[in-house]
C-alpha cells in the first residue's frame, strides 16, 4: 500500500507545472484538455459522484501518455468536485516510483485513488485499453508514438478511465466503514 503522505506531498494541475514542467509542457496539457468532450451520460454520471476522492497522480510534465490522459482527470473533476487530482513528479519521488511499477518498468500516469481519510482504494495506469489496442494493432512499425491521445481514440480512453473512476466510487458508497460515517 502506497502511504497516504505522497498524496499531501502532490500538487493541484498549475502548482505541478510551475515546478515541474518546461514552458512546452502544459501547453500539451492543455491542448488535450480543450479537446476533452464529456457526453451528456458521461457528464449526468459524474454528477451522480458522492464520495471525497483523492487522486495521487504520479506523473511527468515532460511525459506524453501523462499529456495525453491527466487532463481527463481535470476535466472530471470539473463536473464532480468530489474528485480531487494532485500531481506527483516521478523523477522526484523515487519511493513512490518504485512503489507504483508497473510490469517492472517506470511507468507514467498511474493514479492510485484514495478515499477522505487516506485508504487506498485502486490503481489504475499507465495506458488504458483503448490505447493498448491501437498500439497492438501498430506492431510491427519502427515508429515510437508521442503518447498523446488522438481525436480517433481520446473518445475511448476518457470512457476507459471513466469506467475505472465510476469503479472507484461504488467502492467508496458501499464501503460499510463510509456508509457507517456517512450515516447512509
Amino acid at each position: 500500500m502506497l502511504s497516504f503522505d505522497f498524496f499531501q506531498k502532490a500538487l493541484p494541475y498549475d502548482d505541478f507545472f510551475t515546478q515541474f514542467g518546461k514552458p512546452t509542457d502544459k501547453p500539451r496539457w492543455d491542448a488535450t484538455r480543450q479537446k476533452v468532450a464529456l457526453t451528456p451520460d458521461q457528464q449526468k454520471l459524474l454528477g451522480t459522484f458522492r464520495r471525497k476522492t483523492n487522486m495521487l497522480v504520479l506523473a511527468g510534465a515532460w511525459c506524453g501518455d501523462c499529456a495525453g490522459q491527466c487532463p481527463i482527470f481535470e476535466k472530471f473533476a470539473e463536473v464532480a468536485p468530489v474528485l480531487v487530482p494532485r500531481y506527483l513528479d516521478r523523477d522526484a519521488h523515487p519511493a513512490a516510483q518504485e512503489e507504483l511499477k508497473i510490469n517492472g518498468g517506470n511507468r507514467v500516469p498511474v493514479v492510485v485513488f484514495f478515499s477522505e481519510d487516506g485508504q487506498e482504494v485502486s490503481r489504475f495506469g499507465e495506458r488504458t485499453l483503448t490505447t493498448y489496442r491501437k498500439l497492438v494493432a501498430q506492431l510491427g512499425g519502427d515508429s515510437c508514438g508521442s503518447g498523446l491521445a488522438t481525436g480517433d481514440t481520446l473518445p475511448g480512453v476518457v470512457q476507459n478511465w471513466l469506467d475505472e473512476f465510476e469503479r472507484v466510487q461504488h467502492i467508496l458508497r458501499l464501503s460499510p466503514r463510509l456508509r457507517r460515517l456517512h450515516g447512509d
